[in-house]
């Protein structure tokens, strides 16, 4: 539940420089707990995480009292009229200051302050911890508030949450150990119209949802943890055994010796860079022919950090990966595709004959780094044609390979909308909107349109590191999506694409196998059918779908997944739908493709038809088998 505690005042009269001791300052924090909590979460940098930036939080509050008796700041605790004491303004004070200490980078050869480094308590093992999920608004002012430096934070919730005046915020700030606090108030001025979110349940981390932790990574570090006790269990034997042991070792190496191939795989200078213009001559359209580009590809610093966090990621570290992709380390030096800045990341871009892995941590220091993977063994042509660079503000920019000559955008759902051209800069392109992390309803889905020496080709973001390529046409014979006719066949259904969001998928195809003739004169319907195939070959997904004439949209009708149907495989489907004509009948309306001889229904509703067309009067509600017969004599059996 929102907390609507409101930070106390000193009451009126009373000296602002008398001594706090332990009962005052502990009575004020137990009071004011969740209020306390919302203010050291939002000070905190974003770039912990959410899960650490809670349990921080609420580190930093629990922390707040005093050793013993200490003077109380000259810092009212707040403008209202309720009364209160010392201890309010003082637990508020040590809270600021150790949340804006938590921010603050690491620096070497100096021991890191207590509020930088991961809280000891409290701990939550094997759950992640978040508040709830807020609205469009909530996110905007988290997205603008990540921006924003700590003091300008600090400002930003002083004058909105505890609605300090601003020479109060000054000496809040001054006592903090902010050096110019008239500089983050000036850079707080930009967020004043969202000062009233700021009590959102989005920024209360004492509600909060719970999350398992990555399983299968608890469960190899399960398995992990056994063996290396059955290892020390062996050699605790082995060192009780005379000299020798159990005998020779034959070609396995020394005790703790280093192994050549990991450590090459960890060298910058070894890292494989392809000349600029192999491309040209080569006659692979892969991700092996990609030049290294950025203005960093020779910081070997940042280079040996990315090396060695995808060798041993950190427990700070955000791993990803797409389904059925590794995240173990190198076999040997990768490939280098970038190395530079991206709006506020330094951003890595490796890849070795099998992933992307992308790293990319904050401009300042290396909390928050992110390690992401993505498979793309096989990929040539379309599907090498772009990776993600970064996301930031709902938008993503893409690094494009060195064939690509233009880059444009189009909305998928609107076939004579046009293209929207991007800029391409040393293969970068400008920023375009993202539909696969927009909340809400979907009315639009903006696609990138690449174009090469072979024509242009259609891919789609579908929230990982490497966007899916779209075709369209017989799943024997597809043609890439930017005719006319598939851009037609498309745009009703491209909302469905937010279905395989996030499976690891690699192609995407639309199939219009059927068009029939509605009862009562009510036009004809479409039926399409889309396949979604994985970089890992399983995984697949297969949608049948139906529009109505006049329908802005289409409607997903069945669903199956790791089906042969409509594939190359099997270039067959069957499905069905209860539809309701004008009149207010109910009719079973079945399709196939155009190689199915005769459809029948059977369970609920009755009826056959001698070609790939059954339309059958019903009730509503009712249900039925559907069965088809190839023209080459094969059953086949309705998508469901």
């Amino acid at each position: 539940m929102q907390s609507q505690d409101v930070a106390p005042r000193p009451a009126p009269g009373s000296p602002a420089d008398r001594a706090v001791d332990v009962e005052q300052a502990e009575a004020a924090l137990v009071e004011h707990y969740p209020r306390l909590v919302r203010l050291a979460y939002l000070v905190l940098p974003p770039g912990l995480g959410r899960d650490r930036r809670v349990l921080t939080a609420h580190a930093l509050v629990q922390r707040a009292l005093p050793r013993g008796r200490s003077s109380a700041p000259v810092i009212p605790a707040q403008s209202t009229a309720r009364d209160g004491g010392p201890g309010y303004a003082y637990v508020r004070l040590q809270v600021v200051r150790t949340a804006l200490e938590a921010g603050l980078p690491l620096r070497r050869r100096a021991w890191p302050r207590r509020a930088q480094l991961p809280p000891l308590l409290p701990q939550v093992w094997g759950l992640r911890l978040f508040p709830r999920a807020g609205g469009a608004d909530e996110l905007a002012l988290d997205q603008e508030l990540a921006v924003l430096s700590g003091p300008a934070r600090a400002a930003c919730v002083l004058r909105g949450l505890e609605k300090l005046p601003d020479g109060d915020v000054r000496e809040v700030l001054g006592g903090a150990g902010v050096d110019d606090a008239e500089a983050a108030l000036r850079e707080a001025d930009s967020l004043s119209a969202r000062y009233a979110l700021l009590d959102s349940p989005e920024f209360d981390p004492c509600a909060l949802q719970a999350r398992p932790t990555d399983l299968m990574r608890r469960r190899r570090h399960g398995r992990a943890a056994l063996a290396a006790a059955a290892a020390l269990a062996v050699c605790g034997a082995l060192v009780a055994l005379p000299d020798g042991g159990w005998g020779a070792d034959g070609a396995a190496a020394p005790v703790y010796a280093r192994n050549p191939a990991a450590e090459a795989a960890l060298d910058p200078g070894r890292l494989v860079r392809v000349s600029p213009a192999a491309w040209k001559t080569s006659a692979r359209t892969d991700f092996s022919v990609w030049p290294a580009r950025g203005d960093s590809t020779g910081d070997r610093a940042l280079l040996r950090r990315a090396l060695a966090v995808w060798a041993r990621p950190g427990a700070t570290v955000r791993v990803s990966a797409t389904p059925g992709t590794p995240t173990g380390g190198p076999s040997g030096p990768p490939q280098l595709l970038f190395a530079g800045d991206a709006d506020t990341a330094r951003v890595v871009i490796l890849y070795d004959g099998l992933r992307i892995a992308r790293y990319a941590e904050p401009r300042e220091g290396t909390a928050g780094a992110a390690l992401d993977f993505a498979r793309v063994d096989g990929a040539t042509g379309a599907e090498a044609a772009a990776v993600v660079l970064d996301r930031a503000d709902g938008n993503v920019r893409y690094l494009t390979a060195p064939w690509v000559t233009e880059a444009a955008e189009r909305d998928l759902s609107k076939p004579g909308a046009g293209l929207m051209d991007l800029t391409l800069t040393d293969g970068i392109t400008s920023p375009l909107a993202s539909p696969a992390t927009r909340a809400g309803a979907c009315t639009t889905w903006n696609v990138l349109e690449l174009t090469d020496a072979s024509g242009p080709h259609l891919v789609s973001d579908l929230g990982e590191l490497v966007p899916a390529r779209l075709t369209a046409g017989r799943p024997t014979r597809p043609k890439e999506a930017t005719g006319a006719e598939a851009l037609r066949t498309w745009a009703p259904f491209a909302c469905s694409l937010g279905d395989v969001r996030g499976q690891g998928v690699r192609t995407v195809n639309a199939w219009a196998y059927a068009r029939q003739p509605l009862p009562d004169d009510s036009g004809s319907a479409s039926w399409v059918c889309t396949r979604a195939e994985t970089w890992r070959g399983d995984g697949t997904r297969v949608l049948a779908q139906f529009r109505v004439p006049g329908g802005l949209f289409g409607a997903a009708v069945a669903k199956a997944g790791d089906v042969p149907a409509c594939g190359p495989r099997d270039p067959h489907v069957l499905a069905g739908v209860l539809w309701r004509s004008k009149g207010g009948s109910w009719y079973l309306l079945a399709a196939g493709d155009k190689d199915t001889g005769s459809v029948r229904a059977t369970g609920g509703v009755s009826g056959s038809a001698e070609d790939n067309l059954l339309a059958v009067r019903t009730e509503q509600g009712a249900r039925a088998e559907l069965r088809g017969t190839l023209e080459d004599g094969r059953s086949i059996g309705g998508l469901r």
